[in-house]
């Protein structure tokens, strides 16, 4: 159900934009959606994930932006934030606290060894800053309708290759389960 959720806003900004072609208009509606979002996800588990938080104040800033100022620039770079930021936290996570953020949500399933989960975290940095990367790419080499797709589907697509070659991986390198 939170997975839907959470899919909702996004759902919405390309329902919109397909059905008028206004990348403003999209974006107008897209602002309140997401905060609507993060309150019903609020009020289901009495908590806001930090990102979710981030994520929202980037929507209204940038998202603002775009509506005040009639400039579609603005929520384009929304993605490419928050993907430097998502890497910039798993680096961080290797210095701040004794483990790296994707083993404090990984180690209750996989067992890995340090070394690997190091590997694991850079991977997911690497890999957010590359989405960052063509993101930027995608928004200043094509059309904003392209950019559009491309947010929903090639975005969305490139995060679930990558988290299947990522289980592949676990996988053959995961460490036998403590009894």
């Amino acid at each position: 159900m939170k997975l839907l959720l959470d899919f909702l806003p996004i759902a919405i900004f390309f329902g919109v934009y397909r059905w008028s072609g206004d990348l403003i208009l999209a974006t107008g509606i897209l602002i309140p959606v997401t905060v609507m979002h993060v309150g019903i996800t609020y009020l289901m588990t009495k908590r806001i994930e930090k990102m979710a938080l981030a994520t929202v104040g980037l929507v209204v800033v940038l998202g603002g932006a775009t509506v005040l100022l009639r400039e579609g620039w603005f929520i384009m770079w929304k993605p490419t934030v928050v993907n430097w930021l998502f890497a910039l936290v798993f680096i961080g996570s290797h210095f701040i606290g004794q483990k790296p953020l994707i083993q404090r949500m990984l180690e209750q399933a996989v067992q890995l060894s340090p070394a690997r989960w190091n590997r694991l975290s850079f991977a997911w940095a690497v890999f957010f800053v590359a989405s960052g990367v063509l993101n930027l790419m995608v928004a200043y080499q094509f059309d904003e309708a392209t950019w559009v797709n491309f947010k929903l589907f090639g975005l969305l697509g490139l995060t679930l290759v990558f988290i299947i070659l990522q289980g592949i991986w676990i996988s053959r390198v995961a460490e036998p389960a403590e009894e």
